[in-house]
């Protein structure tokens, strides 16, 4: 007999040279469901020689359960296993059989087996599964290891007679609903857990338990032969389910752990282990996340399909359900589900596939498709060809579906779940599940597309007005909403092709126009909307709103009124479209003043400085009147201030900076002022001192220590030598309230600036998982601005703790004056721009060295 050491020895070896010998063949779906089935076999042996040498009591038995019980184990999940009792076998009593128990679950920890283990009674195993789904769901996949198969069969037998089906659909259906809540119901996560995520395995297994629980089959073959699904889609769901099990195989084997997401930082290793190399365009991940992706939208669309037919069956007929629709003889309506007449509609009539979505959109209390209408659509995607696409038929009912007066959003968000829209837009097809590791978008491509476009959607929607009332307002006066939506259709259609993806996307929307018949006015918009999508949002975060020249060429590339709404509303939406962290009430300020300049000016109206400065000043007397200031007391401030103080601040704050510095003009100790931010979230924080050269270094030091990001800056030299600094700062807590800190940063940053001594060394933050996967190459750019009588530095760099810092760091050491600081973060990559100047910057040599040592300072630890 084996002793447990030489059980362990041959368990470990054993098991990793199934895995070597996975990782070093072709990666195909049979190799990895033959490495399931080994592996479970490989345990089988494991656990049986423990069985036999444990002495379990006569009548007892072991069985594999949950996943283990397929028959199926993958190289790191763990091995689930029912002990199982007689009854009048007492396991909790003291004596030999709990004692065999103990040594046995002992064992199989000992020699290497992650066990997860249950032991029970036949009476306890039936009266606990009863009241519990999860028992139930396990037991539904037992089999027998060892022992008494008596009892097995019998557990089994009776196990099966007290199955209430119905009630067992009704709790996984919710359970599935409570998972998919949590991986936000979508399949297209960055970070997918393909076993749990919408379109993972766990759907899969799903319905095999249901279809178990109700005695209508445990394989894709036998719904098939039950009429569940066609042979088509059991096939289809054989070779999808086969994918995922692939990916899923290699994941364990790459991690050498029990890991089911597909993180990051495993993506890269996971794709080389399939053989996938990176291109120019595209990396090797983002060509296994996107199987990944095919795979999860293809089981989505089965899931619903056969999820919708067994509910039929075991919940009984809904034929009384029907009705007609008026004037729709194609469709009719199951219980609110758009059901299409016959089998056969759209094999028959080809056209109907598009109208399927108009209807949808156009009726009334219809919340989605019918398993019957989801199968038709699954099985006519080869009538969606090219002729398909060019039918005149076909492009008049997309035209209308973007003209309707509403439902855009959740029928275009329906035909790319059922893989319609990119069979019409074949140039769609090719982003569908594209991902983007540009470290600001959170969702692939398409669905941040359809995203963009549900929020364009909502401007036009009155019950959405409290949202962006000044969208609404704007959106309440365009004449073609469509085109919009068009727009937002196409602005990312060209991603990862390699390129400008604006200048090819405007190709391909001007193709579209024109195949549609839109006329020469408006396919020019949308040629315009999707070419300089990104231009708007650069203008505002990264060029001097107060400079008129930067204004003029604004407005001489939007041309007119309307083109600038459309942009702005485009702008807009796509920057809240591509994450919930990227949008904030700072940037939305920018974007709106850059409207509403760039308005007047298309309006004829010049920018005269000096008119605008004198209606600030009077608009900041009045404040202060208001406040019971004496009148006059701004002036000894103001006259050492330049024109551009006045012009990069609103009348408000310079009514706001008098108040706070009346008193304190010619002072020698730092003053510091800080108020709730009066356009969103975060604080506006005043700074007035003696200037020095590194005093922004020392500002932004506090800040970074603090735990502050920086939002925007403006910094200003009087004629007397004082620094006047206005920065907007935010805590990035959910939670924090930003009116209770202002105490706080007035005196400590105060304190900071008085405490002199050298510049601490930047702090080192941790960096999150996707900047450390994958890295932004740091981009820096110094030259003269359209003047020559400053330079533009712009920085481009993931975003990490303590980087503004150190760029402030690094200019202080060469005295670097700092003039204007633009920051804009985009979810986890910065792009800043300093507006600079100072000796150093004349001298090549000097230029370079900076140039060299910003590299450093923003360039990701090693």
């Amino acid at each position: 007999m084996a002793t447990l050491a030489d059980l362990r020895q041959q368990f470990k070896a054993g098991k990793q040279a199934l895995i070597d010998g996975f990782l070093a063949e072709r990666p195909t779906q049979a190799s990895a469901q033959t490495l399931l089935r080994r592996l479970a076999r490989h345990v089988d042996e494991t656990l049986r020689a423990l069985w036999a040498q444990a002495g379990m009591p006569e009548g007892a038995c072991l069985a594999a359960v949950g996943g283990y019980g397929r028959g199926e184990l993958y190289p790191h999940s763990d091995v689930d296993v029912l002990v199982l009792l007689p009854d009048g076998v007492e396991a909790h009593v003291p004596g030999a059989v709990k004692a065999a128990i103990e040594a046995f679950i002992t064992a199989c920890w000992d020699v290497g087996l992650e066990i997860g283990s249950s032991v029970r009674t036949l009476g306890e195993c039936l009266s606990e599964s009863q009241g519990d789904v999860t028992i139930q769901t396990a037991l539904l996949e037992a089999r027998l290891l060892a022992g008494d198969a008596k009892l097995f069969k019998q557990m089994a037998k009776r196990f099966m007679q007290a199955m209430d089906p119905k009630a067992f659909f009704r709790a996984k259906t919710l359970e599935s609903l409570q998972r998919h809540t949590k991986f936000d119901d979508t399949p297209y996560a960055l970070e997918p857990n393909c076993k749990e995520s919408p379109g993972g395995l766990r759907d899969l297994q799903m319905l095999i338990w249901i279809a178990s629980a109700a005695g209508l089959g445990k394989t894709w073959k036998a719904l098939a032969q039950r009429g569940l699904i066609t042979p088509f889609e059991s096939r289809q769901l054989q070779r999808n389910e086969g994918q995922l099990r692939l990916i899923r195989a290699r994941l364990h084997a790459v991690a050498g752990r029990r890991e089911d997401r597909l993180v990051f930082d495993l993506q890269t290793a996971v794709a080389e282990s399939f053989g996938f190399q990176g291109t120019g365009a595209q990396r090797a991940s983002e060509v296994l996340m996107r199987r990944y992706y095919w795979a999860a939208k293809a089981v989505t669309q089965l899931h619903q399909i056969l999820l919708l037919n067994l509910e039929e069956q075991i919940n009984g007929s809904q034929q009384g359900l029907l009705r007609p629709l008026d004037g729709q003889p194609d469709f009719l309506d199951r219980g609110r589900m758009l059901e299409v007449a016959s089998d056969d509609l759209y094999q028959r009539d080809p056209h109907a596939i598009l109208r399927t979505f108009l209807v949808y959109q156009q009726t009334p209390g219809i919340k989605g498709l019918s398993a019957r209408t989801l199968r038709a659509l699954y099985n006519a995607r080869g009538l969606m060809d090219a002729a398909w696409r060019r039918d005149p038929v076909n492009r008049e009912t997309f035209i209308t579906m973007l003209r309707e007066p509403e439902g855009q959003t959740h029928a275009f968000r329906l035909m790319n779940q059922t893989s319609v829209l990119g069979r019409y837009l074949w140039v769609f097809r090719s982003i569908v599940g594209q991902m983007q590791h540009d470290l600001f978008h959170v969702y692939t491509v398409d669905q941040h597309i359809l995203m963009v476009l549900r929020n364009v959607r909502r401007f036009f929607i009155p019950e959405h007005a409290h949202e962006y009332p000044f969208c609404s307002q704007l959106a309440a006066q365009f004449d073609a909403p469509e085109l919009l939506y068009i727009a937002a259709l196409f602005h990312d259609v060209a991603k990862g092709r390699g390129g400008d993806h604006s200048e090819l996307g405007a190709v391909e929307v001007r193709r579209f126009c024109r195949q549609h018949g839109l006329n020469a006015e408006d396919t020019a918009l949308c040629v315009f909307l999707v070419e300089h999508h990104l231009t708007m949002s650069r203008v505002a975060q990264k060029e001097d709103l107060s400079d008129p020249e930067v204004i003029a060429a604004f407005a001489a590339k939007v041309g007119d009124a309307r083109r600038l709404t459309a942009l702005y509303l485009l702008t807009v939406a796509d920057i809240r479209g591509t994450s919930p962290k990227v949008w904030n009430a700072w940037k939305g300020k920018l974007l709106e003043d850059l409207y509403r300049i760039t308005l007047r000016a298309l309006g004829g109206a010049r920018i005269n400085v000096d008119a605008e400065i004198e209606a600030r000043k009077q608009e900041a007397r009045q404040d202060l009147a208001l406040h019971s200031q004496l009148p006059g007391t701004e002036e000894p401030l103001w006259k050492t201030l330049a024109v551009s103080y006045f012009a990069r601040h609103d009348g408000a704050e310079l009514a706001w900076h008098a108040r706070s510095l009346w008193r304190h003009v010619e002072t020698q100790v730092p003053v510091v002022r800080a108020r709730p931010s009066p356009i969103g979230e975060g604080l506006q924080v005043l700074v007035y001192a003696p200037d020095q050269p590194d005093l922004f270094a020392r500002i932004c030091g506090y800040f970074d220590t603090a735990g502050f990001s920086i939002l925007d800056a403006k910094v200003h030299t009087t004629r007397k030598g004082y620094a006047l600094d206005t920065f907007q700062v935010i805590r990035p807590e959910a939670d924090v309230h930003h009116r209770d800190l202002v105490p706080l940063v007035e005196q400590k940053l105060g304190s900071a600036l008085q405490a002199g001594g050298p510049l601490p060394e930047p702090r080192r933050g941790r960096l999150s998982r996707r900047v450390k996967s994958f890295p932004y190459t740091p981009r820096i750019s110094l030259r003269p601005d359209e003047r020559a009588t400053a330079w533009l530095l712009t920085i481009s760099t993931s975003d990490r703790a303590g980087l503004l810092y150190a760029i402030a760091r690094v200019l202080a050491r060469h005295g670097i004056n700092l003039q204007l600081a633009k920051i804009s973060t985009l979810g986890e990559r910065v792009e800043d721009t300093f507006l600079v100047d100072g000796a150093a910057l004349q001298q090549n040599k000097a230029q370079l060295q900076i140039e060299s040592e910003l590299l450093d300072a923003v360039s990701l630890p090693a």
